[in-house]
């Protein structure tokens, strides 16, 4: 089985409708506020006490918060990867999140629905409708686009009620990698297409995380039985299909690009004329290594003249992503016997690996889009002429028309129609929760802030929310990063994008920033890690940041000074994670993206080398939590596939560590941060995972993962609130879905492993707190631990969440 592959287990199941039971002698008629009896030193509540705390116990209810959207770019949310649109109903679209899921929208976009929340993964690269019957769509799971956070597949998703209900296909055949498009004969509706690459990332297949099936075959696939069983065609080369496009008059003629990114001499155009069972490579005067070296390739076919073909080229990118520059779009009007250079002059910087998309207008086949940055028009009545049509936000992945001919494109900020081919847009992202949260979140300690969220996120800037709706207001460009705000002054509030030293302060909440980055260089992680010290006393004027060295500033970031040497073994390596302990600020935890965790006991000067197998992520991580009580207690998150460690603890600054995710306490699934409660005796840990959050009451035991309805998205970032009423809370940040909140709920052993709290539970723990036995005392709240009224609450709270 591949790595958490979709079983009975994952399904979502109904919470159970459980009653109250008391014990006989209860006088249920008496009044709520009856006042508690002291006994043997201890607290005891009476039995009629019990519905009235559980009328206001939390679940475990995950709410979203958005951004959906923000007030940048005319009203932006995360990247859409592939739009498909109903060939009659012009209200009727479906939009994939680069990790967000699909999506539908009945009403033109007025509105959205989130459809695959519950499945194995939020990754989406492809979308297809059937041509003869709409009501069934695919989705192809894992982004194409070959960025660091362009996470892989777990198989095909099939509806056949229009995104109601899905099945899950192909799992075995394809996970660890990635659709970048799905085709159907409209003659055969049961047979179609799927164009396959590798996991994005650099280095190669980062993205994928040591997926053991990120080494498995790519190219074009072939299925003759709506999508149940695949074949490889064996006549393409095992390289990245970055396209596929199907003459829909004569479909058993069908165009493959071979664009492995990083360049191949077998890369190119590829045509069959027999339905996929043998492939040759199209010459004439389509460029063709060696003579010139290719990268990514787009390909469009004409609807209205399936002879006219595009394709649009990019140039081979280096090991560390540069180099993508674009190279040319050419034409075909004869099936792709013969070519010519079209000249869009497509901006796609030095990353077109990422950002490449050609289309035909569906009636006007002079008319073509080609995008990289910008979107460029050809215009029809002037075939060599083209324009800058570019919606409200550049990074362009998507090119689709609805049923009443309108342009749509989905871009890294969402979704944007124009109902006259590009001269003017307006946003469609009211409701489309599809945000990229980096590590970096925050929140803010005052009281009477807690709707106050700030994040910095993929392609769209820093955002912050300052009341309870999905819009988030838009505070700083850039891709935005990690954030900081001062526990003292919630107004004194730090940002960055990517990039060293490119760190701003504002001193009014984020409403103006200036550059706060005096003394800071070196190497990163694309976004830095900084933190100000949480520990006390408090003193937000030390601020630590890093590049591939520890810096320190003692006046809240004015100026920064080096702290420590080279912590990475040497470059290009840059320090990924940072961790203060949240009770001292003499230790400090650092990880670095050539594998390295490190840490110190003076402050951050000095640092010993703890372990060299942390991996070779290369990106800005949350890895690292120290447990807010004990400094010597750390936890790392390991971000992998397979066999090295998801999971550990070392409860001795780091020199000794014992694995959380032996045995198959957690699922063959990354994880990406921790958060800890440190309130009950034994904490309770929360694990940050590619598929949602897992929580563990017994010290890393045991794992369930916590809450019904947050998506099987990626969580990037965990902020656990303990004060925070009524009960303590958790934020997680996405990427793909946003950001999302929870109570925390203080859970006990269920005895019976029942899978919830039941009666026989209820009645052990009033015998432990009638006795005085630190076995029912639920937190570290006094010293000596005794039992009082709190430890009864948070018990009455995890009965009434069905805990564990």
């Amino acid at each position: 089985m591949t790595p958490h592959a979709p079983d009975a287990a994952d399904a979502p199941r109904p919470r159970e409708t459980r009653s109250l039971n008391v014990p006989p002698t209860a006088a249920l008629g008496r009044r709520c506020s009856s006042r508690p009896r002291r006994s043997r030193g201890s607290l005891s509540l009476p039995a009629a006490a019990l519905p009235c705390l559980l009328l206001s116990a939390p679940a475990q209810t995950w709410t979203s918060l958005g951004p959906a959207p923000t007030t940048g770019f005319a009203g932006a949310t995360g990247r859409v990867s592939a739009l498909a649109c109903h060939p009659t109903d012009p209200s009727l679209y479906y939009a994939a999140g680069a990790d967000g899921g699909v999506w539908r929208t009945n009403d033109a976009g007025l509105t959205w629905l989130p459809l695959t929340d519950h499945l194995p993964t939020t990754a989406i690269g492809a979308l297809a409708l059937d041509p003869t019957n709409p009501a069934i769509l695919y989705a192809g799971s894992g982004e194409a686009n070959f960025a660091n956070h362009s996470r892989p597949g777990l198989g095909l998703f099939k509806s056949t009620d229009g995104g109601d209900t899905w099945t899950v296909l192909g799992a075995e055949t394809f996970s660890g990698r990635c659709f970048s498009r799905i085709v159907i004969n409209p003659q055969d509706p049961q047979t179609l297409y799927a164009a396959i690459t590798q996991a994005g990332g650099f280095p190669q297949r980062a993205a994928a995380k040591n997926h053991p099936g990120a080494t498995g075959p790519r190219g074009v696939f072939r299925s003759t039985d709506g999508g149940h069983t695949w074949a490889r065609l064996t006549t393409l080369p095992d390289l990245c299909a970055t396209d596929l496009a199907l003459n829909p008059q004569a479909p058993s003629t069908l165009y493959a690009a071979i664009g492995h990114i990083f360049g191949h001499a077998d890369n190119g155009v590829y045509r069959s004329t027999d339905g996929g069972d043998t492939w040759a490579r199209l010459a004439g005067s389509l460029p063709s290594p060696p003579t010139t070296p290719l990268g990514r390739i787009s390909l469009a076919i004409a609807p209205g003249d399936p002879a006219r073909i595009a394709a649009l080229l990019t140039r081979p990118a280096s090991a560390s992503g540069g180099s993508g520059t674009f190279l040319n779009a050419y034409l075909s009007l004869d099936t792709g016997q013969s070519w010519a250079a079209i000249s869009p002059s497509v901006d796609q910087s030095s990353y077109g690996w990422f950002l490449s998309t050609i289309a035909f207008h569906p009636t006007q086949p002079d008319m073509i889009f080609a995008g990289g940055l910008n979107l460029r028009r050809r215009n029809a009545t002037a075939p060599h002429t083209w324009s800058t049509v570019t919606p409200p936000h550049v990074d362009q992945h998507a090119v689709a028309f609805d049923a009443s001919g309108r342009l749509l494109a989905g871009c890294d900020g969402g979704v944007y129609r124009s109902p006259d081919l590009g001269a003017s847009w307006v946003s469609l992202n009211t409701g489309l929760a599809t945000i990229q949260f980096y590590p970096g979140l925050s929140t803010s300690p005052a009281p009477t802030s807690a709707d106050f969220l700030i994040g910095g996120t993929q392609d769209n800037g820093t955002s912050r929310r300052i009341s309870s709706t999905l819009t988030w207001q838009h505070i700083l460009g850039g891709d935005g990063g990690w954030t900081q705000l001062n526990p003292q002054n919630p107004q004194i509030v730090f940002a960055e994008f990517q990039g060293t030293g490119n760190l701003y302060r504002s001193t009014s909440g984020g409403t103006g920033f200036t550059l706060s980055s005096s003394g800071l260089s070196g190497r990163n992680c694309f976004l830095p890690p900084y933190l100000i010290d949480p520990a006390p006393p408090p003193n937000p004027q030390r601020m630590l940041y890093a590049t591939e060295r520890v810096f320190v500033s003692t006046n809240g970031g004015l100026n920064w000074s080096p702290l420590s040497a080279d912590l990475t073994a040497g470059a290009p390596a840059a320090i990924r994670a940072l961790a203060i302990a949240p009770s001292s600020s003499a230790y400090v935890y650092a990880a670095t993206n050539d594998g390295r965790v490190l840490s110190s006991t003076d402050g951050g000067a000095t640092f010993t080398l703890r372990l060299t197998d942390a991996g070779t992520w290369p990106r800005v991580t949350r890895e690292l939590t120290v447990d807010p009580l004990d400094p010597l207690t750390v936890y790392h998150a390991g971000w992998t596939y397979g066999p090295a460690p998801r999971l550990r603890r070392s409860r001795d600054g780091g020199a000794t560590w014992e694995r959380l995710d032996a045995g198959g306490a957690l699922p063959d699934i990354p994880i990406n941060v921790v958060a800890i409660d440190p309130r009950p005796q034994l904490p309770t840990i929360f694990a940050g995972a590619d598929d949602g959050v897992y929580r563990s009451i017994n010290g890393g035991q045991t794992w369930k993962r916590y809450g019904d309805t947050l998506p099987r998205t990626s969580v990037t970032d965990l902020i656990l609130e303990p004060t925070r009423p009524p009960s303590g809370r958790l934020t997680a940040g996405t990427q793909g879905r946003g950001a999302w909140n929870t109570p925390i709920v203080f859970c006990y052993p269920d005895i019976d492993d029942s899978g919830s709290l039941n009666v026989a539970d209820f009645g052990a723990f009033l015998v432990a707190f009638a006795a005085g036995s630190q076995q029912a005392n639920c937190d570290r709240s006094t010293t000596p631990p005794i039992l009082n009224v709190a430890d009864f609450s948070c018990y009455l709270q995890a009965y009434a969440a069905g805990c564990p």
